[in-house]
This record gives C-alpha cells, sequence and structure tokens, in this order.
C-alpha cells in the first residue's frame, strides 16, 4: 500500500480519514473556518489602521520636522516601521497558519522521512533576509547622502563650538552687507541657556568644532546629529523651514555636567535674524570668539576645598 493513500495533502477546507485503502474527506470544522476568517479580516484592519494614523502618531515618535532635509530620515523611520509590521505580521500568520493546519490529529499517519525537508523553501527563507536587510541598506545610505550634501555657497554659516559644559554659537556674518558684522553667543553651564537664531527658509552651514572632549550637537527637530571632535572639524548643512522655538543638546556623554549642555534654537523671519545678529554684537558680542583648549577656564567651576 502506497504511503500517498494515506498522508495525502488536502485544502484547507477538508480533513482526510483513511480506513484501509478507503479515503475519505469531512468538512473542516466551523472554528477552523473562523480562525481563517478572522485571520483574514484582520490584515486590512491592520492596513486600515496605519492608513488613519495623524499627528505625532504618524510620526511614530518623532517630533515635527523643522528642517527641509528632515522628511528624508522620517520617510526612512516610518517606511522602516511599516515595513517590519508587514514582514512580523507575515511571519506570525503564517506561523499560526503552520500550526492550525497542520497540528497533530488523532488517526494521523506520520510522513515520511523524505518529506521532512524542503530544499527550495529553507533557501527562500536564507535569501529574503539577505533581501531585506539589502533594501534597507539602500534607502539609509540614500537619505543619509542627501542628510550630509553640501552647499557650495550657503547663506548662512554659523560655527558652532562645543565645550564642557556649554556652547559657543558664531554668526559668521562679516560679509553679510544687511548686517556687515560677526557676532558670538558664549553660553554657561550654570547661566541662562545659549540660544541660536536661524533665519527661516535659508539654506545654513554649522561648522563644528570641540575646545576639550567629544560633544555631539542635536537638534532633534532636525532629525539629525553630528559629533563634535577635538581636532577633527564637522560640518553639515541644513535650511530650517518651520518658524518656532526647538530644543537643542548635546547627544555625547562628555563628562559629569554633560546634562547642562542644552540650549535654544530659534527659527524667525530674516529680519528678526538680521535684528538679532546686530543686536548680539552691540551688547558685547562682536567679532568671533576662537577656538581655545582652554575655553573652559571661562565657565564657572566650583571653589576647590582648602587644605585641612
Amino acid at each position: 500500500m502506497s504511503w500517498r493513500r494515506h498522508a495525502r495533502w488536502q485544502d484547507d477546507d477538508s480533513k482526510t480519514t483513511t480506513e484501509g485503502q478507503v479515503v475519505t474527506r469531512t468538512p473542516a470544522p466551523a472554528g477552523r473556518r473562523w480562525i481563517r476568517g478572522a485571520l483574514l479580516a484582520a490584515a486590512p484592519l491592520a492596513a486600515l489602521t496605519l492608513t488613519a494614523c495623524s499627528g505625532s502618531g504618524a510620526r511614530l515618535g518623532l517630533p515635527v520636522a523643522a528642517t527641509a532635509e528632515a522628511p528624508n530620515v522620517g520617510n526612512l523611520w516610518l517606511g522602516a516601521w511599516i515595513a517590519s509590521f508587514v514582514i512580523g505580521g507575515l511571519v506570525w500568520g503564517l506561523i499560526g497558519w503552520a500550526v492550525i493546519r497542520y497540528r497533530r490529529k488523532d488517526g494521523d499517519v506520520p510522513a515520511p522521512r523524505q518529506t521532512t525537508y524542503h530544499l527550495p523553501l529553507e533557501l527562500l527563507y536564507t535569501l529574503v533576509p539577505f533581501l531585506i536587510i539589502g533594501v534597507l541598506f539602500f534607502y539609509t545610505v540614500k537619505a543619509q547622502d542627501a542628510m550630509l550634501d553640501q552647499s557650495e555657497e550657503p547663506d548662512v554659516v554659523i560655527g558652532v563650538i562645543g565645550q564642557k559644559w556649554s556652547w559657543t554659537f558664531n554668526y559668521m556674518e562679516e560679509d553679510n552687507p544687511d548686517i556687515g558684522t560677526n557676532a558670538h553667543t558664549v553660553g554657561m553651564p550654570e547661566g541662562p541657556l545659549p540660544e541660536l537664531y536661524l533665519p527661516v527658509n535659508k539654506r545654513v552651514r554649522f561648522d563644528l568644532q570641540s575646545a576639550d572632549v567629544i560633544h555631539s550637537f542635536w537638534v532633534p527637530s532636525f532629525y539629525f546629529k553630528m559629533d563634535v571632535i577635538p581636532g577633527h572639524p564637522n560640518s553639515f548643512d541644513a535650511t530650517p523651514n518651520r518658524i518656532g522655538v526647538y530644543d537643542g543638546k548635546c547627544a555625547e556623554l562628555c563628562g559629569e555636567r554633560h546634562a547642562m549642555m542644552l540650549f535654544k534654537l530659534h527659527v524667525v523671519s530674516e529680519e528678526e535674524y538680521e535684528a538679532k545678529v546686530k543686536e548680539i554684537a552691540a551688547d558685547g558680542g562682536a567679532g568671533v570668539k576662537p577656538l581655545e583648549p582652554g575655553l573652559e577656564a571661562v565657565l564657572p567651576t566650583a571653589a576647590p576645598e582648602e587644605n585641612q
């Protein structure tokens, strides 16, 4: 008697029993059909839920984007999550279907050993993850290149110096006929938060330098951060396109007062920006604050304890 007469593959709506050489098929129980219907209904429901997301939920935890470049990262973030949900749902759905469909039942005849492995299917399971990684890598590099792209002639140049434990901002506006002077702001860790002003819809170049240890310049609403490394200047461009006030901070653990390395970033109109830079220069902030290895010496420190 052939084993094929006892272990025949059947569709989802049938059950096979064997009595001698007679093969009979009975309809699947209503419970199994209900489970399958629920699984099929869950897929469009999940898709509908994703398309109905709005506001902060649609950004999946990201803040409101404040630059023209930020959507490159935002779209990558959202796309990666959607792909994860789809792939995860497919995998779990297949696992659940296999568990329910091929669970052992009384009277089942074990399949022969030669049907245990399925080489083409196993090759597919091996190649698909590499394909997924390749697609994710492609879009990651594409977003990274867009974020790191720099203009040959930015509209505004800001020199950023990270020091223990605050920030210095240099406005390089000497060649701007509407301003005509450079200006700077030096932050103090125990004083008011340093403030950086940027004009809306203008290409801004950030030149990053460190006076001491590694810091990291981060404005969460830019969807981007870059390390500030001593002896290794870094730079990037951004185009603020949303007027408002945004939080900035150091994203690299840099010492005991790392948590104090905060600042406020103001995106304002071009007229307000020009007026603010002139005001900073007139209030004693004229010129450029140079990078000095001992810049942290100007910051307040605890008085040394007297020897007992």
